[in-house]
């Protein structure tokens, strides 16, 4: 496992993006791993990729514009903006404070102005006392954020001022716009059809010439809590608009690999095991001499366990049922690749008796560790479960059983809770297979001090807690696969939190 951990984990690889010449290394890699192994395709018309249908946009520079009474501004320079198409002519402007509209908090930045047909100016900062975790619900319920408001209520834009973040991420913002691009999956759409624009200082600056008050007057105000009025600005300044959207469909993969079970009618049921080789990616701009995030435990960890399941399977002898191994990409987007499979399987779904997912297996709390965010790690020779009793108790009886038969890991069922304020029970690719009354088992080492940083690097992964995990998971697979039936799910997934 380390020498494939070395690989795929590798600065080579850009991070793994989805999507990315990186991913796209590491899919083929995996490829051609299974293929050397006799692992048998799995995927799309005999090859082990099923193709997962992405939207990718870019602003087109040239193209988008910006024009207040005659003063042109330039994209990239001097203003930023969210990929939403729009053409606005003459347009008058409106200074709105925070913006949100919060009703259980009595909190309304638009009372008794109209916004209809106008670009809305906010400072870009939650309402004094007020936290993301008072947004209770879906926006457009108790919350409207600016942008949602302007929407809902006619306005053309909003414009942010630039915060002190948006700033140190200016270059990195504007690559990711007009150059990398936004990558969208196919289900997913934006609810925000209009424009968010962020403006440079010197262009809040320019925007408030002449007004009761200057934009650093008003940002100085709303970094310091002081509560903004809302205003018209000077009927003269009109603005005209052009965000122009380069669209063009492309794809990721999954890689699937089958190895066949032994018995004529059983090797027509699966046992699925899976893990997402995708990871975050890469920032030219990121501050410091380390620009990619190499992702050795996310999930890097699970990636390669998967692969040396797969080889161990396909040198050794069989089980009753079939294995199905999948390598899910998109994950750190929103789980898109275990979505567009389970929704378009290459298997029938029914067909699937159990989904094993690993995400994240390689680290537990080292002695003399003092940093407080690794001491939510488990602990030598454990590992975090979620959902194994869940909605089958029977697979929770098989998983303890065959755990206590074999290595004797501790099970931790610290975070086994749908509402478990971590809510890890949505964040990984199982949650997608729950919904389809497949039942699950996630396993993970929780979060640590390089979740999702530059150092989660190959060097802090323990091999030998990791192999133990996989024997684990390896030989729960392997009993599932030859029991007489499958496990009965006895507590279908309530609707609450995501079951039919």
């Amino acid at each position: 496992m380390k020498d494939h951990l070395t690989f795929i984990a590798s600065d080579e690889l850009e991070g793994r993006d989805t999507p990315s010449r990186g991913l796209d290394i590491a899919a083929l890699y995996i490829a051609q791993h299974l293929a050397s192994w006799g692992v048998k395709p799995g995927g799309e018309d005999g090859t082990y990729f099923q193709k997962v249908p992405l939207r990718l946009e870019k602003i087109e520079p040239q193209n988008t514009r910006f024009d207040i009474s005659g003063r042109s501004y330039v994209y990239g320079e001097d203003f930023l903006t969210t990929l939403s198409p729009a053409q606005i002519s003459g347009s008058s402007f409106v200074f709105a404070g925070h913006g949100w509209v919060i009703k259980s908090k009595n909190i309304n930045a638009f009372q008794g102005i109209d916004v209809k047909d106008k670009i809305i100016i906010v400072v870009n900062s939650l309402p004094k006392g007020i936290t993301n975790g008072d947004l209770k619900g879906p926006p457009g319920g108790d919350w409207l954020s600016p942008a949602f408001y302007a929407q809902t209520n006619g306005a053309k834009a909003v414009i942010n001022f630039s915060s002190f973040s948006a700033m140190a991420n200016w270059k990195a913002s504007r690559w990711n716009q007009a150059e990398k691009g936004v990558v969208d999956f196919g289900t997913q759409q934006s609810l925000i059809k209009i424009p968010t624009i962020t403006a440079s200082p010197s262009m809040t600056a320019e925007l408030f010439q002449g007004e009761k008050f200057s934009g650093n007057n008003l940002f100085n105000k709303a970094m310091s809590g002081e509560t903004l009025e809302s205003f018209d600005l000077k009927a003269v300044k009109k603005a005209n608009i052009s965000v122009s959207v380069k669209s063009e469909n492309i794809h990721t993969q999954n890689v699937i690999g089958l190895v066949e079970g032994s018995d004529a009618v059983l090797k027509n049921e699966y046992v699925a095991v899976g893990a997402h080789y995708d990871h975050v990616g890469m920032n030219p701009f990121f501050p410091g001499p380390d620009k990619i995030w190499n992702g050795a435990d996310d999930d890097g960890s699970g990636t390669v366990a998967v692969m040396a399941m797969a080889e161990a399977l396909a040198n050794g002898p069989k089980p009753k049922r079939s294995f199905l191994f999948i390598w899910h990409a998109g994950e750190e987007k929103g789980l898109w690749g275990s979505e567009h499979f389970t929704n378009n399987p290459t298997v029938p779904i029914g067909s699937i008796i159990t989904g094993l997912n690993i995400d994240m297996i390689g680290r537990y709390q080292q002695p003399g560790d003092e940093n407080a965010q690794n001491k939510a790690l488990p602990k030598q020779g454990e590992v975090f479960l979620i959902g194994s009793k869940l909605m089958s108790t029977e697979l929770g009886e098989v998983s303890e059983a065959t755990n206590k038969a074999l290595l004797n890991l501790s099970f931790n069922y610290k975070y086994d809770d749908p509402k478990d304020p971590e809510q890890f029970f949505y964040r990984s690719d199982h949650y997608n297979y729950a919904k389809k009354g497949i039942p699950i088992i996630f396993y993970m080492d929780g979060s640590h001090a390089d979740y999702h940083q530059v150092t989660d690097s190959i060097e802090k992964i323990d091999f030998v807690q990791m192999e133990k995990v996989a024997r684990t998971i390896f030989a729960t697979g392997w009993e599932l696969a030859n029991r007489p039936t499958r496990p009965k799910v006895d507590k279908p997934l309530p609707a609450s939190v995501g079951g039919n």
